[in-house]
């Protein structure tokens, strides 16, 4: 929940308002304060950033990050707050705004652009997830060359700046989507790369493995805001890079639902975007248009998306070493979701139920094969008869949104990625069409008990019905033994990695599959249910079991009577050295990132296939 302590009388603006009212949001008084509050007063001088914005002579808004250190802002008065900070006074564009366009000095200070000139700013500490939201005006300012500049063979192109700003609005905001960073100051030493809207290749690596930007925005001018966007590493998504101006999305997350910034860009669609890169001191700024995207608009674009803004880059400079700090990671957010990928990036990934009815999956077994695995059937139904099919390798989509969704929540500690959880699940087909007696309305998969989903599948009670909404078939990892380059079938899989296989295993060649199955030893259970499925698969496998050293005597059997049955048994984790002698160009994995990430380094010069199982 918000933070703030006092609160004025301010009235939402006419985006706000259209915005509270789309998504049904009961009405509240806003909690904005029309001063600096108490929140405000204590956050300043102790966080090591800011994110400000300010408008361009064209009525742009830009946004750049300043600071450092703690103590380089201060509460002057009040309502009265002062900074001063290391600046690229050449390339950053809120300098720019602020000052005038000031590429050559002689030493001498010079003044603020303009008496009264509209600023909002976000006070950030990220190592402690404290924030919170400034706006008010510039009373005063100057900008003046470090001491000792000329030694260091950047003259003109760095400044001290120093801002004076009467507060009229303030606001704390919650922790969520904050990535803890411990901020270090750093000398900027910038240098401009590139200034083309058409995004740089250097700009869009960087945005590509961004997991913050700041996005200023205002309104007439009355009122402006600055604030921070988090999410995964990628979470902002590149759609197209055309000369006149690259075109980005991100998905807007669950929030405080005041929709200060998006209010904003309703009634004008202008904003300023930075992207720091917290490593290198690297900056990307850029003003944009806006679009907002709602419901069935962003979900043409972002799949599972209902709320989403689209940019259009006007203007963009690219700027090595450009900030006065650098970001050592230290933690994620816990509320940060799964990337959510772009409708073309997923193009012909899921094959969607299109008969016009309604398709349900209603479960109808689960057989738990060991204390985390379980095997579940469903059968399908829909109410115009059309039952879709799926083919070996494909994966079933459920929604779950109904069975368990409860509704909005500002904040949930106790199960904080329920906040942004369309509970649309992916699971593998382990069961092969037409075989082991199944109806052809029937399938199965085979899943690990890890967050809501699946634990409220494991505590199925039989004697209820469960049934859900079946959103289609999808994937296509398939299993190719026509390989004239592989004298064998290399399969790595990492625990319930094994799924993909199994549906593909009635029309395979034991002969020729070499399966290396990395699990843990509380798993055995999953291991010997596969193994009676496919009496002749023990030849073909390598097991590599995880956690030996704690296995109790029933498991510790369970291994001898695999080893017994034909499995070659390691007691350790799989190494590059298990795959380096395999007769074979082309590879098959599906497991963790971690093994993942390490199966990708070790095959350098090989071709592996694996599955992205994100919808």
């Amino acid at each position: 929940m918000s933070v703030t302590i006092e609160q004025g009388t301010l009235p939402f603006n006419e985006g706000e308002i259209a915005l509270q009212g789309k998504f049904h949001v009961p009405h509240r008084d806003n909690p904005t304060s029309t001063f600096l509050n108490q929140y405000g007063q204590f956050m300043v001088p102790r966080a090591p950033l800011i994110g400000l914005g300010a408008l361009d002579d064209d009525g742009r808004p830009w946004s750049t990050v300043w600071g450092g250190e703690t103590g380089f802002s201060s509460v002057i008065d009040t309502d009265i707050v002062g900074m001063r900070a290391l600046v690229d006074r050449v390339h950053d564009p809120v300098v720019q705004s602020l000052f005038g366009n000031s590429k050559e000095t002689d030493g001498s200070a010079i003044r603020v652009n303009g008496q009264d000139k509209m600023i909002s700013g976000v006070t950030i500490d990220l190592e402690n997830r404290k924030r919170v939201k400034l706006y008010g005006k510039v009373i005063m300012g100057t900008l003046e060359d470090p001491e000792d500049e000329g030694k260091s063979g950047l003259v003109g192109k760095r400044g001290h700046a120093q801002l004076v700003v009467k507060i009229e609005e303030s606001l704390g905001n919650c922790p969520k989507y904050l990535h803890k960073k411990h901020i270090v100051p750093a000398i900027p030493q910038p240098k401009l790369i590139s200034t083309s809207p058409q995004l740089s290749p250097q700009a869009m690596e960087l945005i590509n493995k961004a997991d913050c930007f700041f996005i200023s925005s205002y309104h007439q001018n009355t009122d402006m805001d600055t604030n921070y966007r988090g999410g995964p590493s990628g979470f902002v998504r590149i759609i197209s890079n055309p000369p006149e101006g690259a075109v980005l999305v991100y998905p807007e997350y669950s929030g405080n639902r005041l929709y200060q910034s998006l209010g904003n860009l309703m009634m004008n669609h202008r904003a300023g975007l930075v992207f720091p890169d917290f490593e290198t001191g690297d900056a990307i700024y850029m003003t944009v248009e806006t679009e907002i995207l709602i419901n069935d608009d962003a979900d043409a674009i972002l799949p599972r998306s209902n709320l989403a803004v689209k940019m259009t880059v006007v203007e963009a400079r690219y700027v090595e070493k450009a900030l006065g700090f650098r970001g050592i990671p230290v933690d994620i957010s816990p509320y940060t979701p799964s990337v959510r990928y772009l409708r073309s990036e997923k193009e012909g990934t899921l094959s969607t139920i299109e008969n016009g009815g309604r398709t349900t999956a209603r479960l109808v077994s689960r057989k738990l094969l060991s204390p985390s695995i379980a095997r579940f059937r469903f059968k399908l139904s829909s109410t115009d008869g059309k039952i879709p099919t799926y083919k070996p390798g494909q994966y079933a989509v459920f929604s779950f949104k109904d069975e368990l969704d409860m509704g909005y929540s500002h904040m949930r500690d106790d199960d904080p990625l329920s906040l942004n959880d369309d509970y649309i699940r992916t699971f593998t087909v382990s069961s092969f069409p037409g075989t082991k007696g199944l109806p052809d309305d029937e399938f199965e998969i085979t899943a690990r008990k890890n967050r809501n989903v699946t634990t409220h599948l494991f505590q199925w009670n039989p004697c209820t019905q469960l049934e859900v909404p079946m959103l289609g078939f999808g994937g296509s990892f398939k299993i190719d033994t026509s390989d004239t380059n592989n004298d064998v079938v290399p399969f790595i899989a990492g625990g319930i990695g094994i799924t993909p296989l199994l549906g593909q295993l009635p029309g395979l060649d034991m002969s020729q599959l070499r399966l290396f199955w990395s699990i843990s030893a509380s798993d055995i259970g999953a291991v010997k249910d596969v193994f009676q499925q496919f009496p002749d698969l023990p030849d073909s496998t390598t097991l590599f079991i995880t956690q030996a050293d704690k296995m109790d005597d029933a498991n510790l059997r369970s291994l001898e009577d695999l080893e017994t049955a034909g499995a070659t048994i390691e007691r350790r984790r799989i190494n590059a050295l298990d795959l380096k002698l395999i007769p074979a160009d082309t590879f098959y994995l599906c497991s963790s990132r971690v093994l993942q990430t390490s199966v990708l380094e070790w095959l350098k010069g090989k071709t592996v296939v694996y599955e992205d199982f994100t919808y």
